[in-house]
């Protein structure tokens, strides 16, 4: 909204140059931090897990390079940190329980089994599957999705045959994945429980309220299946870089 920008008039007096480098400080040395971090990984350098470590240092460069850095902001960030981590894990170790429960009581067998009893053939297993990670983004986090629903549909996925529509085994499940990716990716738009909405609210003006957010978020969680239809009819939308690689 440009009426809330400030106008050029209340800006403090300063020079070209002082401007070039309140944009490099504010725009290029937070994409550079980001070009580290994805760099790497493309490189080897280092793996997904430890450029999570590459970011923290590059961000933690940046304070001082900002004179932002104080001891009683590193201990806030320690804390955020720490109490999300131990969420995190809170998750993952309930999360293997369940699935190592399940497996040993047969249950991935019996999910197995009922599918096969419907009848749907390949194409309509995935698209069962994949509806019920839709509606479970209704309700649940994306990491309590995958850490609780993959353990269980992996073992039938990887029985699905579209080695047709694909190529190749490997360029199959890969497929899956990306097609899981950007359901996962639309529960942070399904009310009333997506994160995004909840960004939105806490930036956009008190006069909108989550009813409104709720009808607006509509047509974009449409684009997002519709995206997601593409990627199923048209799969070198996400496998043609793998193909070029394999080969």
């Amino acid at each position: 909204n440009p009426t809330l920008a400030p106008r050029p008039d209340t800006m403090p007096p300063a020079s070209a140059l002082e401007y070039v480098i309140f944009v490099i400080r504010s725009l290029a040395l937070p994409v550079l931090l980001i070009a580290l971090v994805l760099g790497s990984i493309i490189t080897g350098w280092a793996t997904p897990t430890q450029s999570g470590s590459v970011g923290a240092a590059g961000a933690l460069l940046l304070t001082f390079f900002n004179r932002s850095f104080s001891f009683r902001l590193l201990h806030q960030v320690i804390m955020r940190t720490m109490l999300m981590t131990a969420m995190v894990f809170f998750v993952v170790i309930g999360a293997t329980v369940f699935s190592y429960t399940f497996r040993y009581f047969g249950g991935d067998d019996v999910i197995l089994g009922f599918l096969n009893g419907l009848g749907l053939g390949d194409w309509g297993i995935l698209i069962f599957i994949l509806s019920i990670i839709f509606v479970l983004g209704f309700f649940i986090d994306w990491i309590e999705i995958t850490l609780i629903t993959l353990p269980i549909f992996l073992p039938i996925l990887k029985v699905l045959d579209f080695s047709d529509h694909l190529g190749s085994p490997e360029l199959a499940l890969g497929w899956i994945g990306v097609l899981i990716a950007i359901n996962l990716q639309t529960s942070f738009l399904t009310p009333p429980f997506g994160f995004a909405l909840f960004f939105l609210k806490g930036s956009a003006p008190a006069s909108v309220n989550m009813g409104h957010i709720y009808r607006g978020i509509v047509p974009f969680v449409l684009i997002q299946l519709f995206g997601l239809g593409l990627v199923m009819a048209f799969p070198d939308i996400a496998t043609w870089l793998p193909r070029r690689i394999l080969e």
